[in-house]
């Protein structure tokens, strides 16, 4: 038995509740983890509210918030290969399962072994903000020296993104709020205050032909206003908002895989990568954690540290 903040229906914060459910069994294919890390993002409220109903829309209530992991394996399921029971990993939990939770159930092959080096809090953030800066990346494959537009690159995708592109040779430009400037200068991006008068014009002023690529976080009416700085329509890549197919443009493909977990979780331990986590809250505080998620305001990383 443990604790678990979830929902019983869909809606707004208010559905929240804690609760405690029996440890998960894990069925083929699955790993049941003692969480000692959950990392918090905006998939987490946009589940919870129905907005996403084609990953959760059939699963019976209640579901746990939640989506990634770092913990203990506690149990394994038939068909499990490389993990075993003991083994520190992170992975991606089941959709309803969720993460803010004492025990979860991962999907083996999403879950990886992680370093003795790396923390649990740390590990936490690879499955979703990691793999996915990594996976936009190599879906460019943009050649040293390229330039690069994130478009909101103060939040945990962003500034992943920032660090491996710089890591690869690139030129990172990164649009945000004045709040998170230092944060995102410290990866060696430049940044451009979305707040300080005409957005577009002033980036165009740093690159006359618009950027060999731009990667947005933020979706919408902002995803649309930095498009045509993509040199190419192919080249704007969204990690979130699928219209922007609308303008000739790509979402990120997400492979979701072990491999993929293990390279980030290198980048991690070698120093070329920071999560940048900005808060930490013991899951009795996890509906603060999300809230601030969901507000928009969060830089870097947000987690929940179930030791607290």
């Amino acid at each position: 038995m443990s604790t678990a903040l979830g929902y019983r229906t869909f809606g707004a914060a208010d559905v929240q509740e804690f609760f405690d459910r029996p440890d998960p069994s894990p069925g083929p294919g699955e790993v049941l983890i003692r969480v000692a890390a959950a990392g918090v993002n905006p998939l987490d409220h946009l589940l919870r509210s129905g907005h996403v109903r084609e990953m959760n829309g059939h699963l019976p209530f209640p579901q746990v918030l939640g989506m990634e992991a770092a913990g203990t394996v506690l149990a394994v399921g038939d068909e499990v290969t490389g993990l075993a029971v003991g083994d520190r990993v992170t992975g991606f939990a089941l959709t309803g399962a969720g993460t803010y939770a004492g025990t979860t159930v991962l999907l083996a092959e999403s879950t990886a072994s992680i370093p003795d080096a790396l923390p649990e809090t740390w590990a936490a953030t690879i499955p979703v903000a990691g793999t996915t800066a990594l996976d936009v990346l190599d879906q460019l494959a943009l050649p040293a020296g390229a330039s690069l537009l994130v478009n909101g690159i103060g939040g945990g995708v962003g500034i992943a993104v920032a660090q491996i592109a710089r890591d690869r040779g690139l030129v990172v430009v990164g649009t945000g709020s004045a709040a998170k400037r230092d944060l995102v200068t410290r990866t060696g991006a430049t940044f451009v205050d979305y707040t300080a008068g005409d957005l577009v014009d002033r980036l165009r002023a740093r690159a006359p032909d618009g950027f060999d690529a731009v990667v947005d976080t933020v979706g919408g009416d902002s995803m649309r206003g930095v498009a045509p700085l993509a040199a190419k329509p192919d080249a704007l890549v969204s990690v979130g908002d699928p219209s922007v197919t609308e303008l000739g443009g790509v979402s990120v493909h997400r492979r979701v895989d072990r491999s993929g977990l293990e390279r980030v979780a290198e980048l991690m331990v070698t120093g070329r990568l920071d999560p940048n986590i900005t808060a930490t809250y013991p899951l009795a505080r996890a509906e603060e954690a999300l809230a601030l998620v969901e507000s928009k305001h969060a830089s870097g990383k947000v987690v929940i540290d179930m030791r607290l």
